[in-house]
């Protein structure tokens, strides 16, 4: 399962040259999101923390990690290769995305409360919820961390999510 994966990986990436998640705006927001993590839980996301190949280690890490923007409606600004292969879309149709499309239309309303929660507090545990792939195919996320994201000045420029227990429905 885990060769697969890689494969998968692999793939992902070679479809996808340059590596978008590598641009230096990118490499930005994962050292972003990986800073936030560790202010909001006091502990780091990753392993290696915040390190030179943080940003790969992110794209390529196991837990699922997406992040949207600040705005009104939010649109999603990163996606790792796991959030990638779980909602079946590739990195162009991803980002940009309102995030409100990574649920059915009856879960957005608990979705929209989570992150209203999860925003008062600059961070939340335990969210539980399900979501629907670009396929159609429905599953079910468990012991979600949501948390704000900080921007320059230690203004929130929006929020992030990751989860490593999911299951298909």
């Amino acid at each position: 399962m885990l060769q697969a994966r890689r494969r998968r990986l692999r793939r992902l990436a070679v479809a996808q040259a340059p590596a978008p998640w590598l641009t230096p705006g990118k490499q930005h927001l994962a050292s972003c999101i990986l800073s936030s993590f560790d202010k909001a839980f006091g502990r780091p996301l990753l392993a290696g923390g915040l390190n030179t190949h943080a940003p790969q280690e992110l794209f390529g890490a196991d837990t699922v990690v997406l992040a949207h923007d600040g705005g009104t409606d939010p649109t999603l600004i990163y996606a790792n290769a796991a959030a990638l292969q779980l909602w079946e879309r590739p990195w162009a149709e991803m980002i940009g995305m309102p995030s409100r499309l990574t649920a059915e239309p009856q879960e957005r309303a608990g979705r929209a409360r989570m992150l209203a929660t999860a925003l008062q507090q600059h961070a939340s545990e335990g969210y539980t919820g399900v979501r629907i792939s670009k396929s159609g195919r429905r599953f079910q996320i468990h012991n979600a961390r949501l948390w704000t994201l900080w921007g320059p000045g230690d203004q929130p420029c929006g929020q992030a999510a990751a989860f490593s227990s999911w299951w298909w429905l």
